[in-house]
This record gives structure tokens, sequence and C-alpha cells, in this order.
């Protein structure tokens, strides 16, 4: 593995994955994509249920903000009575996309949800750019666990490391042909559910189409 270590790399897919593999599902995908600002390796997992749903019912895009508000106002699967809701929320749910949720004169019942999950976001830097490259990595905390590959193993290690662990960080470095797990990232867990990291993934199911 060279120098200048390629996220888009299969061998490097192959390497990190094989590095990372006590934090990710043996099933999930990969794919390189800039997002954020900055090239990443992101593994994720779809949810083929609501996929599946989604290509049945011929489903619009879902990238409003207020129609996932709406959405996370609702139980899933649950009919709710619309008399119930405050005017607000009757009259958002009369403009949610086609599919995301099955609505008549009297109901209405949330089917949408999440059409997968990000396992880890992966970002590069060299060695002496770690700083860089956890400021990149930071940008995904709302969204999933987070890790940093470096070129090689940095010389400050001990200081970088105890940088990335306080973010939560986990850390990769390039060591030849393969990719060795310096540290590793803290657990995903939102604080709470939002329309913007749902709207993350939406756009992020769009890209990978």
């Amino acid at each position: 593995m060279n120098a200048m270590v390629t996220l888009a790399s299969p061998s490097v897919g192959t390497s990190v994955r094989a590095a990372s593999a006590a934090v990710l599902d043996p099933a999930a995908l990969s794919v390189s994509l800039q997002l954020m600002g900055s090239q990443a390796l992101l593994f994720y997992r779809l949810d083929e249920e609501e996929c599946a749903r989604r290509a049945r019912v011929s489903a619009a895009r879902l990238d409003s903000l207020d129609a996932l508000q709406t959405l996370l106002e609702l139980p899933v699967d649950e009919p709710v009575d619309l008399a119930s809701l405050p005017a607000r929320l009757r009259a958002a749910v009369r403009r949610l996309p086609a599919g995301a949720a099955d609505v008549d004169c009297r109901e209405v019942t949330r089917r949408a949800v999440r059409p997968l999950t990000i396992d880890l976001a992966v970002v590069r830097a060299s060695a002496t750019g770690w700083r860089g490259g956890l400021e990149k990595a930071g940008r995904f905390a709302p969204f999933c666990r987070r890790a940093l590959l470096l070129d090689s193993a940095p010389p400050a290690a001990e200081e970088m490391l105890m940088e990335a662990a306080f973010y939560g960080i986990g850390v990769l470095a390039a060591d030849g042909e393969s990719v060795d797990m310096l540290l590793e990232p803290r657990p995903y867990i939102p604080r709470r559910h939002t329309p913007a990291a749902w709207c993350f993934i939406e756009e992020f199911h769009h890209r990978i189409g």
C-alpha cells in the first residue's frame, strides 16, 4: 500500500474492513463517496424490507426536513386518528410525499423508516495531518461511528490517540499492504432522532442509488 492511501481503492476497502471487523456487521456493504466536504469510505446496511416497500408503492423521495419532522412525530405502523392531532400536524400529514404514510379521511399510518444504517465513516489523512483528519471525521458525529485512516503510523502517536479517544474517533493506520486498528471508534448512540440526521441518510441512499 503506497504512501497516498486512496479510499476509493477496493484493496483499501478490504483492508479497512478486515481491520474494523470487531465493529462492523459482516454483511455490511461499503462505498467511497464525497460527503461532508471530504472523501469518505462508508460501511452501511440496507433495510431490505423498507427498500422493498418503497419500490412496491413507488414512494417519492424523502428529502424535505419538514416531511421528516412530521414523520418523526408519528408512530410507525400504528393508525393515528387525525382528529387527535394538532391542526399544524394534520396539515403537515396531508403534504407528506407519496408512500411515506397511508392517509385517509380519518386516520394516518406512518410507513416510512430509514432505508439503511451507516455503521462507520472513514476519512483519510497523512500521519502528520491527523488533526485535520480528526476534524473531517468529526463532521460525521451526528450520523454514525467515525474513524481516521492514516497513511502510516503517526510520529506523535500517544498525543494523537488521546485526542481521537476524547472525540470517540477510531484510528486506523496503513502498514505495508495491510491496515491496523490503533484505536476502536466509540459506539454511535444518538441522543435523539432528528430530521437532519434522517435527511443525511436519505441523501446517502439516493447517492448510492
